[in-house]
């Protein structure tokens, strides 16, 4: 399996996403500009300029027509995907940790971090028409997040577009309603924050990541613990394959540890799990430094792992992947 190595980040990825038809691969790093490759030859198609900080999230909408990027630099903005142009810029009172599209590409939400005496929000707007009056405009809803719970480190939205799903710092889950912005339902299956949170491709079941060495399947409707995936280290990102039973984990040890330890002890590498049975079946080495996350291609042929290294690394699989099959 030899991967196509990505190169235009000068430091470590934050965040890899495939396009719906997964020919474009978008990427965004600790440097302030985002970029967007093909993902069948690793060719860079262009950049997103304008982002002064660490960009720490992305998401494109499912026409590929608009990218939504946030950062430390205290602002969420979007862009025009064919020209690589920002079309509108929302000023935050802190750094923007989570945004995404919601399934209709109608509306996008975003959270900002707990600082400086600001409480962690999530907002959500509307994008149906985006020009540079969007930072002026009232969002929809604002969800205030209680100084009680901790910041909100990674989120989903449903594709009913009724209720959003808020992993946190402390291992909780938080189910909210959009139409009232009241909590629903919270569940705390983890110890330490959740890193990332990925849908399955029929959007019944997401899965996390957490700090705390676990993955975890869930069920979307009730949060109902479904599955647990055991690692020896912290996972930073973990994805389902949308045509296997199988699940993917990257991560490594904490990034200011690095440099102390081999690549060998550190375990920067991919790890393959059996959905069902909860048993490792495959790693994929390559990284020099945590994995920060992975992503698989929407025709499950392929998979691409971002790092702390600065790389991304697509790996499509031979075809011994295809034929293997558990025993059980």
């Amino acid at each position: 399996m030899k991967p196509l190595m990505l190169h235009g980040h000068e430091r470590a990825i934050t965040q890899i996403k495939y396009n719906r038809e997964g020919d474009l691969l978008f990427s965004s790093s600790k440097d302030n500009k985002p970029n967007v490759w093909y993902s069948l030859n690793g060719e860079r198609l262009g950049t997103f300029n304008g982002h002064q900080g660490a960009v720490w999230c992305i998401d494109v909408d499912w026409t590929t027509t608009r990218l939504i990027s946030g950062g430390g630099d205290n602002t969420c903005r979007i862009w025009d995907c064919e020209t690589g142009k920002e079309i509108g810029s929302i000023q935050t009172k802190s750094s923007v940790r989570t945004c995404l599209f919601s399934y209709s590409g109608n509306m996008a939400l975003y959270s900002t971090d707990r600082a400086m005496k600001n409480n962690c929000e999530i907002f959500i707007i509307d994008v149906r028409t985006v020009d540079s009056s969007i930072g002026e405009a009232d969002p929809i809803l604002t969800i205030p997040i209680p100084s009680s719970d901790t910041r909100v480190s990674s989120i989903l939205w449903d594709s009913l577009e009724e209720t959003i799903i808020t992993g946190h710092e402390d291992g909780a889950l938080f189910q909210w309603d959009i139409k009232t912005g009241k909590s629903i339902k919270s569940v705390k299956e983890h110890s330490l924050l959740i890193n990332d949170m990925q849908w399955n491709k029929d959007g019944t079941m997401f899965i996390t990541a957490s700090k705390d060495n676990t993955a975890k399947l869930f069920d979307a409707l009730d949060l109902t613990l479904l599955k647990t995936y055991k690692t020896e280290r912290p996972v930073n990102s973990a994805a389902i394959s949308p045509i296997f039973d199988h699940v993917v984990l990257g991560g490594g040890q904490d990034a200011m540890d690095v440099t102390t330890t081999s690549t060998r002890v550190g375990k920067f590498d991919s790890r393959f799990f059996h959905m069902v049975f909860e048993e490792e079946f495959g790693r994929v080495k390559g990284h020099f430094g945590p994995i920060n996350s992975v992503a698989f291609h929407p025709d499950g042929k392929s998979y691409s792992s971002g790092g702390e290294d600065g790389y991304v690394r697509v790996h499509s699989f031979d075809p011994p992947y295809f034929e293997y099959n558990f025993d059980y």
